[in-house]
Parts: structure tokens; sequence; C-alpha cells
């Protein structure tokens, strides 16, 4: 952590963390609860023969629903962080119930990603139309490679990452509840929750976040290799003088591994980047003048650039609905005949409502024409 030097100075906040942060990660819970619930819903309810795709997406959708879920507290902890003192309960449910809540969801959400990727790719090159098989036949499982095995060995890798994040991360969390917030609190009781211990941690933080930034880059370069295999593998089926609709397959599967590509690179790049960034700047930069008593702490612009880039790696829960529908031919056809349902239901209210409106003027219409025909006959009469 930094030096006992700056123990009195504070973490400034710009309106970009109390005011702009907050209204993203709002806008964020309403764009993305009612997506990953309607997800989930199409994915259980409507898809009754699920492959093993549809295995990853529901526990994508899953973690992306808890991910939602603790959007409110994130808003609320950057906009009244300053306010609350370490022993509230808010700051408290914070620390040890918001921040691995996120954690255990951001790595559950790149590994299951990736499965989606090596599973699509090891699909793809089993069916070749090059002049030989390829190389990655000879590496990948077989697990991968069997078809009948698909389903079960998704079940079987998403049971495994949720265990082993939840696991590794809580077991960061008690050691950070045990170690390093009550060495702070010891000293200093009444400081704010929005503070250095928090935002830049301590020794086990910094190894746990290094742990983080190794894992990730891990999968990344797995989801790299399978991009830039799917490439080479299209390439050499192309020049086969064997024509057939193996070629949209190939397509599909190419754009499918783009959109994780994507996925990857722009939203949990940079956060993981710079994770590893602001770790050696908080060991390594010294501190060499004391700040004045309560003067803002040097690294308070350091944790602001890293809470930009942690709302950036969160933003994949709102736009995974999106990916969904790239991804899976079934899901988006579910989903397609769910908005026209939506439509024509909206399209048959608005007809009787206005068949409605119609017989209403109709009957007005021949209410006055009586009542003129009545009142005709009365004056031929007098």
């Amino acid at each position: 952590m930094a030096n006992d030097s700056h123990a009195e100075s504070y973490l400034c906040k710009t309106s970009t963390t109390s005011v702009v942060l907050p209204i993203f990660y709002t806008i964020m819970f309403i764009t993305g609860l009612p997506g990953n619930a309607i997800s989930l819903w199409v994915f259980i309810r409507k898809i009754a023969i699920k492959t093993s795709t549809h295995i990853y997406l529901i526990n994508l959708g899953i973690s992306n629903l808890l991910l939602c879920l603790t959007m409110p507290f994130q808003a609320t902890y950057y906009s009244l962080g300053t306010k609350w003192h370490r022993q509230d309960i808010m700051c408290q449910m914070a620390i040890n119930g918001l921040t691995p809540a996120i954690h255990i969801n951001i790595c559950i959400g790149v590994m299951i990603l990736s499965w989606v990727a090596l599973s699509r790719f090891a699909s793809l090159i089993q069916h070749s139309h090059a002049d030989r098989p390829s190389r990655w036949l000879k590496v990948l499982p077989g697990a991968f490679l069997c078809r009948k095995r698909h389903a079960k060995l998704a079940y079987v890798l998403c049971l495994v990452t949720w265990i082993i994040v939840a696991i590794g991360v809580t077991s960061f969390v008690v050691l950070y509840s045990i170690r390093e917030v009550r060495s702070v609190d010891d000293g200093n009781g009444d400081e704010a929750c929005y503070n250095v211990a928090v935002e830049v941690g301590g020794e086990g933080s910094h190894v746990f976040a290094l742990v983080a930034v190794s894992l990730f880059f891990v999968f990344f370069l797995l989801v790299l290799c399978a991009y830039i295999a799917v490439i080479r593998h299209i390439w050499r089926s192309r020049r086969s003088t064997v024509i057939s609709d193996s070629q949209r397959v190939y397509a599909r599967v190419f754009r499918n591994i783009v959109v994780i590509m994507v996925v990857l690179v722009v939203c949990l790049l940079p956060h993981h980047i710079y994770k590893a960034i602001f770790v050696h700047i908080v060991n390594e930069q010294s501190w060499s003048a004391s700040p004045p008593k309560d003067a803002c702490h040097p690294l308070s612009m350091y944790v602001e650039v890293k809470s930009i880039l942690l709302c950036l790696a969160t933003l994949r829960c709102s736009t995974d609905p999106i990916i969904y529908f790239l991804l899976d031919k079934t899901f988006r056809n579910h989903a397609l005949s769910l908005l026209r349902l939506h439509a024509s239901a909206n399209d048959s209210q608005s007809s009787k409502s206005n068949m409605g409106q119609l017989s209403q003027a109709t009957s007005v219409c021949l209410q006055t024409l009586l009542e003129r025909k009545l009142h005709g006959h009365k004056g031929d009469s007098l």
C-alpha cells in the first residue's frame, strides 16, 4: 500500500466518479436485468433440446443476472462512499459482498466465453474440406471432439468453473477482511468507506489481482489462438475443389469467435491490463514529498481510472443478450418470434380499439339521423 506519510490524506473524487459512474451503473441495471431475464426464460422454457452452446449461454446469463443485481449497490457506493464510515453496514456489504460478487462474475464470464469459442472451433475443424486434417485435432481433448459428449462436457466445465472461481474469490475476501481491513481499522476506525485501504488494497490484494490478470490472459490467448486457427482453416478449406454449404458454417463460426474477441478486447482487456499497471504503480512509485494533512492522495487519479475501466468490464452484462442473438440461431428464432408475437398483440389491440371507435362513431351518426327524421316528421304534422 502507499507509504504511511499519506495515512491522513484521502481519495478525491471528481464528478466522473460521483455522478457519471452511478448514472452508467443505473442504466446498465435498467437494460441488463430485463434483457438477461428474458434471455434465460427463452433458453430454459422455449428451447427443449439444449446443445453445449445453450448450456454455456445459460450459465453466462445467470452470471450476468447476478452481476446486474450488484449495479444499484455499486452506483450507491460511488455516490455515497465518502459519507459512509468503515464500520457502517452498507460499507461492509460493499467490501465483503459487492466486490467479490463483481469479480466472481467477471472471471466466470471470461472462462465461459472461452469455452464457447473452443467448442465452436472444435465443431468446425471436424468438418474440413482441406487437403489434410487440422493439427488441432491432436491438441484438443477428446471430449471437445466427441459430439455426443459436448453437452456433458459443458455441464462439467460450467460446474467446475463456478466452484473454482467462487472458492478462490471467497478465500481472498476472507483473507482480506481478516488481515488487511482489520489492520487498517485498528489505526483509524472513523475513516470513510471510499478510501485508500479499500480501493488500493494491500499485498494480498495485489497478489490476487495479478493471479486474476494472469488467468485472464491465459484464456484470452486460448480464444486468440482459436480465432487465428479458424482463419487458417477457412482459408485452407476454400482452396479445396469441394464446394458445399459448409462455407456458411465456416462463416457463422468465424463470426461467433469474432464477436467473443470483440467483447474480450473492448470490455475486459483494458481493465485487466490497467489492473497490472496499477499494482506496479502502487508498489514501485516512491512518494518523496508528504502531502499536507487532509490533502488528496496521489493515487486518486489512478483509482478513478481503475473505477472507470471496471465499469467498462461490467458493461458486458448489458450487451450479452445481443451476443446471444448473434451466437445462437435457435435463440435468435425464438427471440424474433417473441417480438413478432408482441407486435401482433399490439396490432390486434390497436385494431380492436379502432373498431370500437368506428362503431361508436357509427352509432352516433345513426342516432343523429334518427333525431333529424323525427324532427322532420314533427314539422310536417305542424
